[in-house]
């Protein structure tokens, strides 16, 4: 079973409160997205390099979601673990997260040399 970290109350709070804010922004603006790809879609193309403009517009708006999807997916996480008390612990060594990184990035599931290993050998494949 994995340390508790040593946040203070107030820092717990003020850290789900910038996870909250994120969430809130990154919903809007996926609402945004998905608002402008529909009125995209609706309207009329004259010409083939209309045609062509429309739907390479749409599926930039729509590639822009994926990684806001990632990090709500993050954020989603960050604030379950919060409720659990395993907030600012690293998900692979389980030592703290510094708090000035999580100050930085709230919702960072790993400490700094992890995050470096995980990224290391992504660039290898």
């Amino acid at each position: 079973m994995p340390a508790k970290a040593k946040l203070s109350k107030k820092e717990k709070e003020e850290l789900k409160k910038l996870l909250l804010e994120k969430k809130n922004s990154i919903v809007k603006k996926l609402s945004q997205y998905y608002n402008d790809s529909k009125e995209i879609e609706t309207d009329e193309a004259l010409d083939l390099v209309d045609k062509a403009e429309t739907s390479y517009t749409k599926e930039f708006l729509l590639g822009l979601t994926d990684s806001e999807r990632e990090q709500l997916s993050l954020i989603d996480q960050a604030l379950e673990r919060l409720q659990k008390s395993e907030f600012g612990l690293c998900l692979v060594c389980h030592k703290e997260i510094s708090k000035k990184r999580l100050k930085i990035i709230p919702w960072a599931p790993y400490c700094i040399e992890c995050q470096e290993k995980k990224e290391g050998e992504s660039k290898e494949r």
